[in-house]
């Protein structure tokens, strides 16, 4: 008989956001009449700009004939985006990035669970909490965890808070640790590290021979110029961190697919026998053998992020998302709810109402307002109280979710 992976059986109930749909069809299935807004997931709702989508049928054209016909590209990426995001996102600020050191992918979601294939299993680990669940979910799928406790702790992992309280700046690891995850723009939270905490970080793992995994999938929400939207802005970050994004929220790339992650030339981890590796090398390897590339439409597509045109298609976008953010922000607050997140960041991190627990809440604003969001508590033991809601919306329906709220009883 065929064996599974008994690693799996260790995951909690569900993931969260399959739990979320659970009682979302449990709830319509009662009330088909009831209009949802959602502002749970982080999927966004505006339409590709203009400029990739021009791209894109200019690439399927092309394809269509046979001097313009792609089949197999390099599984890396093609050399004229890596090199567009190398100026453009990293050049520009000052970065050190080559083209070369920047790998196309279909998702940062994927390429944040993808990376383990190349790191060792006994690796001490870090996280933050709440910690966007896929950090977490692939460890305790690759057998780098015990079970989870009663608050749904994983042994084997190192839990840093995020909370209020320490205005959401994650204490550094009280024991060593090899291997850390870090996003900021953070998800859930909302919140955003400064250039001194990044660098706090970078000195930590420089100095105990770290690993830094950075998830920067949000950078391009970022509204203050003096935040770092790279963790490469940081003096030493070469020496420890490998960088993550994606096209999928700056672009409206959700269901197009194209991110891309960044691994140093120099970046070294080592074996069991301490000799140094180069990860950039296991990387490439890796990819090259799991992964064939995506494809040449999409990756046009994404090019044409960097275009003049692109540029300020994106903008639009960025703002109009931060605009509901800001409407969710103050809507919440007059409601007289301790809210977080929304300012560097499309999603706002709201306190429950006194006595409620997070799935309560969801469960009340899902009941009464009609509105989906997501609890704080599918986030981490940290994330209970909280509950996040997602600017990624129409303007009506982001209206049209507060003025609900507003009716619901808060008390």
């Amino acid at each position: 008989m065929v064996r599974v992976n008994s690693h799996y059986q260790m995951l909690r109930a569900g993931y969260l956001f399959p739990e979320i749909q659970r009682r979302i069809k449990a709830f319509t299935a009662k009330h088909p009449e009831a209009d949802l807004i959602r502002l749970g997931i982080g999927d966004v709702t505006e339409p590709l700009p203009a400029a990739c989508r021009d791209a894109m049928a200019t690439a399927v054209e092309a394809m269509g004939t046979r001097a313009g016909f792609h089949g197999y590209g390099p599984e890396q990426g093609y050399h004229w985006l890596r090199q567009a995001i190398a100026q453009h996102d990293y050049r520009q600020r000052g970065c050190d990035v080559e083209a070369d050191e920047i790998f196309i992918s279909d998702g940062s979601k994927c390429d944040t669970s993808n990376i383990l294939d190349i790191l060792g299993d006994d690796n001490r680990i870090a996280v933050t909490d709440p910690v966007y669940p896929v950090y977490v979910d692939s460890n305790v799928m690759a057998g780098h965890t015990g079970p989870a406790d009663d608050q749904g702790r994983y042994g084997g992992l190192q839990y840093l808070p995020l909370t209020a309280d320490n205005d959401f700046c994650a204490p550094l690891p009280a024991t060593p640790a090899d291997l850390i995850y870090l996003c900021f723009p953070n998800n859930p939270t909302g919140t955003v590290a400064t250039r001194a905490e990044l660098q706090r970080w970078v000195d930590y793992a420089r100095s105990h021979e770290a690993l830094i995994l950075f998830d920067a999938a949000y950078e391009a929400f970022i509204r203050d110029p003096e935040l770092p939207h790279s963790i490469f802005e940081v003096e030493g970050a070469r020496d420890c961190a490998v960088e993550f994004r994606s096209f999928s929220k700056n672009a409206g790339f959700t269901g197009t697919r194209c991110a891309f992650t960044v691994v140093p030339k120099a970046l070294t981890g080592r074996t069991s026998n301490g000799d140094a590796v180069s990860l950039w090398q296991l990387w490439s390897r890796r990819q090259s053998t799991r992964f064939n590339g995506v494809g040449y439409v999409v990756q046009r597509g994404a090019e044409a992020v960097y275009s003049s045109a692109g540029q300020a298609q994106v903008t639009r976008l960025v703002t109009f998302y931060m605009e509901n953010a800001a409407i969710i922000r103050q809507q919440l607050r007059s409601l007289g709810l301790a809210v977080y997140g929304g300012q560097h960041a499309p999603y706002v991190w709201v306190r429950t109402p006194e006595s409620r627990s997070s799935w309560q809440f969801f469960d009340q604003l899902l009941q009464e307002a009609h509105v989906v969001g997501t609890p704080g508590a599918g986030f981490g033991a940290a994330g209970e109280g909280y509950l996040r809601l997602s600017a990624f919306n129409g303007r009506a329906q982001v209206e049209a979710a507060m003025a609900r709220i507003a009716r619901c009883n808060l008390r």
